[in-house]
């Protein structure tokens, strides 16, 4: 290789590395809604089509137990339990913000303001990690249950999605409530 060709080779691998330098200090994603607008939209939603899937009615007529049955119902099921889960990744996504600039509590005798949990969010991001792979490990559950097609399964899933619900909620957005 001549002296040129290989001084051209190492002028345009500097002008790569140095392209990948610069990307490499840019966010890898724009995030577009908040962490309130994700719960909200996506993950109360898949929640409760999880919760609401397997469901036992004591009647006047005997015991009734709903439960997926259909490939389409059972395809629904799992449609929320992908949603519930991948929203984790979305809610630590570093830069998403809690609420809306100037947005408030829908229930500030129960939560607290959303620049109130933004700040603890922030101080302490390890944890919010830590409690959203929570939800992600309950999501996992019932995507398993969903696979083997157990209805037992996905109702013990129903109750490790709310108890990860919850662990996050009392550190965050209800903090002082009273424990009974």
């Amino acid at each position: 290789m001549s002296r040129f060709a290989r001084g051209l080779s190492i002028t345009a691998l500097g002008l790569v590395v140095a392209a990948c330098r610069s990307q490499s200090n840019e966010p890898v994603f724009r995030t577009t809604t908040t962490v309130k607008e994700v719960m909200k939209l996506m993950v109360e939603p898949s929640a409760d089509i999880l919760w609401n899937a397997v469901a036992t009615s004591v009647t006047a007529t005997g015991t009734e137990v709903k439960a997926p049955e259909s490939d389409e119902e059972w395809t629904d099921v799992q449609r929320a339990a992908v949603v519930l889960t991948e929203a984790m990744n979305l809610v630590i996504m570093p830069g998403r913000r809690i609420a809306p600039a100037g947005a408030t509590s829908e229930h500030p005798d129960v939560e607290l303001q959303p620049d109130q949990i933004e700040a603890l969010v922030s101080r302490d991001r390890a944890t919010w990690a830590t409690l959203a792979r929570g939800l992600q490990d309950a999501g996992s559950i019932a995507l398993k249950a969903i696979e083997a097609r157990d209805v037992d399964a996905l109702a013990d899933a129903g109750e490790a999605i709310d108890t990860a619900c919850e662990h996050c909620h009392l550190k965050y957005w209800y903090p002082n409530k009273k424990k009974p």
